[in-house]
């Protein structure tokens, strides 16, 4: 399909290009210094069609949005699949040369890149869940110097100086991680006014507007996905089974997004814990009354359920119809 196949293998100082052609065997590799400029400029003198491939790391995104206009292809590979490349002696130029060789045999798996603005999202929930995660550091601190003097930790005030002087600082640091919460929280907000996308998701119950942005900000395009079973794997809501010789040998769970796994099985819990009702909360109880589930089994189908809506709803462009999702399991 392509005239010239090439691998790049990127580091702060330096880069190694590999480049094979659809009629050579051999594999052609040099590292020079890294320079996004030259890179440009040596993919734009190759004549006929180019593929490029680099593995996934902190700086694809970037590179992704630099070079996409200088071949008619670029995979992202995933480097966890990438097993070639720890295999005998290690170099930049030798493992570039080996993912040029893996892209030519078609065995890498991509990881999804866009220039899309949705990409922007990313990077605001990754800001946002470190903003959370200092915030709970801060207050099991605070609550664990309270636990030490026997105190409840909704009280203000420590009796000694040394634990009031810690306490100071912590009080001061959860002030601080609310601001930014809240500032946090009004740019998504701001972003669901922006996008139809984030808006049908939220009316989806359970979600939320930061559910709505997460799951936005990881998917970008559902189309990507080519059937519900491989959505539902990547949110980790289905196992799958190992068969050999015609025996099963058990059930093991997919690599999946953690996040999105945490915004549907968080969004179950609430539709099913909710005082008011709603088309999952009956959908939970008919599991349980009529098809005989288990708690827990019934728990999971509603969290698949609110991904197959949420999945369906960014692929038409609609919005969420209860009474549609209600008629199909009463039927």
């Amino acid at each position: 399909m392509y005239d010239h196949y090439i691998g790049l293998d990127w580091a702060q100082s330096n880069m190694a290009i590999a480049r094979m052609t659809k009629e050579a065997s051999a594999v052609k590799a040099v590292n020079v210094p890294s320079s996004v400029k030259e890179l440009q400029i040596y993919l734009g003198r190759l004549k006929g069609k180019k593929i490029l491939t680099f593995e996934e790391t902190t700086t694809s995104q970037w590179l992704y949005v630099e070079l996409k206009n200088y071949v008619d292809e670029i995979l992202v590979c995933d480097p966890y699949r990438n097993h070639l490349l720890s295999d005998g002696p290690k170099t930049d130029e030798l493992d570039a040369a080996k993912l040029v060789q893996l892209l030519k045999g078609d065995f890498l798996k991509p990881v999804f890149h866009s220039a899309d603005e949705f990409i922007y999202l990313r990077k605001l929930i990754s800001g946002y869940e470190d903003v959370i995660k200092a915030g709970v550091r801060l207050k099991n601190q605070r609550a664990a110097l309270f636990r030490a003097q026997g105190k409840d930790k909704r009280e203000k005030n420590l009796p000694q100086q040394g634990e009031s002087f810690v306490l100071e600082g912590v009080d001061r640091g959860i002030e601080a991680y609310e601001k930014e919460k809240t500032r946090y929280e009004a740019e998504m907000d701001r972003q669901r006014r922006k996008h139809l996308m984030i808006r049908n998701l939220d009316q989806i119950f359970g979600i939320g507007v930061i559910g709505a942005v997460k799951i936005v900000a990881r998917v970008v395009d559902a189309r990507r996905f080519e059937n519900r079973g491989k959505w539902l794997s990547y949110c980790g809501l289905v196992r799958q089974e190992k068969i050999s010789g015609g025996r099963s040998y058990g059930w093991k769970g997919s690599r999946y997004c953690r996040t999105l796994k945490s915004v549907f099985k968080t969004a179950a819990m609430s539709v099913i814990a909710s005082r008011s009702e709603n088309c999952f909360n009956r959908y939970y109880k008919f599991l349980l009354d009529k098809k005989h589930y288990s708690e827990h089994n019934s728990r999971h189908a509603v969290a698949r359920k609110i991904a197959t809506i949420a999945w369906a709803v960014m692929k038409s462009g609609k919005p969420f119809d209860p009474e549609r999702m209600e008629k199909g399991f009463q039927n």
